[in-house]
């Protein structure tokens, strides 16, 4: 089957009203528009989306729990290689979205994903049904635990690969679906990130309560190759909806979005010693970063108008992508740190069922699935009658709405921490690590609500600010941004729990990260990203404020 582009000539022919503009269907046809795109392709692209979040949060929700159980790891090196990982998987996207963009395609880059995904959760199961004990037979004789480390860790990255390619093209190919130059289709689409969200909250909520039970009481292995199958669906299921897919196409005579954005910034290197008076002056030029408009001059290769615009809309989203690093960071924390200390806590639910920790983690997924129906059905519409804008308020005022409220999930994480520790010395466990502290496990979740309350806001707001604001054939690439804001995000909360970990155990005390949380301080690490979530709200609106947004005649 054909999903290239369409042919030369259909390139320039004039498309009828009945048909998309700058989309084809399977057979390279231009896309008619009843018979292809819409809520029904993007049904079974958010389909895929659900199977593919129930298999990485099968992964990385519990994973901590893993690295400290059968792996026997440290909770500080447990976290960090948590968030390693993490941050791998949220990087990995770029590499994903360039492939894509530059030389599969969406399409051939999701069907190549999926089967790295397969591959990495086959082996991630191999590697739980190793025997730790290589006494057990003969036939084990090279199983040692050693050995069963390199294949997980081996598996673990694999699924990160293979997640950096589906990630950003699963969403991005999701909302090509919908023609932003059509006013019904171009309402859908704003829903279409709404909807998507709540989608993939909901398979996080369905693993949350079912994988993670597995694991914990009836088998690690069963509980990784659980996904593997879902993987294995999910790829059918995307397989199941080509014939009615629009596939976006570049005109043969483009050049790759990356060398004529790269050119960009060469040419104005190259002309950085030229005067302000030779650059070109034209009115469809901003002067916002003016000095990239030398890249104009011919004196060592020119740029288009166009060129240096799409170069200006991605510069522009640097100040963003920066200021929402430390919302990254306490995004980070419900899978490491609030998963150790419900582990603490009192979890009974009967008297003979205990809630998993890591199933905590649920409520965090539970308020997005409510929220977010709240906000598309009932906030949007009010707000869209006062302001008129279609999504109600700007991205920008959403994303930073959903950094405030994070701000507040930290400050009561820290007060909730405060009481527990206060708890565990007036009942003596201080020096009692594995003993239960008598305080019920449901305090934590309102910061687990607040997280997600605030995910409706800055993460969707993220996804929909960074698909919308880049030049249209490296949207892979904008939302593969969005997602390395948490990639970089796990990293420096990795960086950070490796140096304070050290700083803090130098005098022989307990440091903050202690294996035995009772002696540990969690509390004085969520008091310090209490103060650097204020700090960086307080420079996100600044930036947001000056704030340039992409000129219409380039969406």
């Amino acid at each position: 089957m054909s999903i290239a582009g369409a042919a030369a000539d259909e390139a320039g022919t004039p498309l009828l009203a009945k048909t998309v503009d700058g989309s084809v269907d399977y057979k390279s046809k231009p896309a008619v528009r009843s018979s292809s795109g819409g809520w029904r392709s993007a049904g079974f692209i958010i389909g895929v989306e659900v199977a593919e979040r129930f298999a990485y949060y099968g992964i990385s929700s519990n994973l901590i729990t893993y690295l400290t159980g059968p792996l026997g790891q440290s909770t500080a090196a447990a976290a960090a290689n948590v968030n390693a990982w993490s941050g791998a998987a949220s990087l990995l996207p770029l590499l994903g979205a360039f492939v894509a963009d530059s030389f599969l395609g969406r399409f051939r880059t999701i069907l190549a994903a999926s089967a790295l995904y397969i591959l990495g959760l086959g082996l991630l199961t191999l590697s739980a049904m190793i025997p730790s004990d290589c006494k057990v037979s003969k036939l084990y004789s090279s199983c040692s635990p050693q050995f069963q480390i390199v294949t997980f860790f081996g598996a673990l990255y694999l699924v990160a690969l293979a997640q950096g390619g589906h990630k950003p093209c699963v969403q991005a190919f999701g909302a090509d679906q919908f023609d932003e130059k059509h006013p019904e289709e171009c309402k859908a689409k704003s829903s279409f990130f709404n909807l998507w969200y709540f989608a993939m909250c909901s398979g996080t909520f369905l693993t949350l309560w079912v994988l993670n039970y597995i694991q914990d009481n009836l088998s690690w292995a069963l509980g990784f190759g659980i996904p593997c199958i879902a993987m294995v669906v999910a790829l059918v299921v995307f397989l199941l909806g080509t014939r009615t897919y629009r596939f976006s196409v570049r005109r043969e005579e483009d050049r790759s979005p990356f060398v004529r954005i790269g050119n960009v910034y060469v040419a104005a290197a190259k002309n950085w010693s030229v005067s302000a008076s030779s650059v070109p002056d034209a009115e469809e030029i901003s002067h916002q970063y003016s000095f990239l408009n030398k890249a104009l001059v011919a004196k060592n290769g020119s740029c288009s108008v166009d060129d240096l615009e799409e170069a200006k809309a991605v510069l522009r989203l640097a100040p963003i992508w920066l200021t929402c690093l430390v919302y990254a960071v306490v995004f980070a924390q419900p899978i490491t740190f609030f998963t150790k200390q419900g582990a603490t806590m009192e979890r009974s639910i009967t008297p003979s069922y205990k809630i998993s920790p890591a199933t905590l983690q649920s409520f965090e997924s539970l308020s997005i699935v409510i929220f977010i129906t709240l906000y598309d059905r009932v906030l949007i519409p009010i707000a869209r009658s006062f302001t008129g804008k279609p999504g109600g308020i700007t991205m920008l005022q959403r994303i930073g709405t959903g950094i405030f409220i994070s701000f507040l999930s930290m400050v009561i994480a820290a007060l909730v921490e405060m009481k527990r520790l206060k708890t565990a010395a007036d009942y003596g466990l201080i020096d009692s690590p594995d003993a239960t502290v008598p305080m019920s496990v449901w305090w934590l979740v309102p910061q687990y609500v607040l997280i997600g309350v605030s995910n409706v806001f800055t993460m969707v707001g993220l996804q929909e600010f960074f698909y919308d604001q880049v030049p249209s054939d490296l949207r892979s690439v904008g939302l593969s941004l969005y997602l390395s804001i948490f990639g970089i995000g796990s990293f420096i909360s990795s960086f950070m729990v490796s140096v304070i970990e050290k700083l803090t155990s130098r005098s022989g005390q307990a440091s903050w990260f202690a294996n035995n949380l009772n002696q540990a301080h969690l509390d004085y690490f969520y008091w310090l990203l209490a103060c650097l979530s204020f700090i960086g709200l307080a420079s996100y609106l600044y930036f947001a404020k000056s704030y340039v947004s992409k000129r219409l005649n380039t969406l």
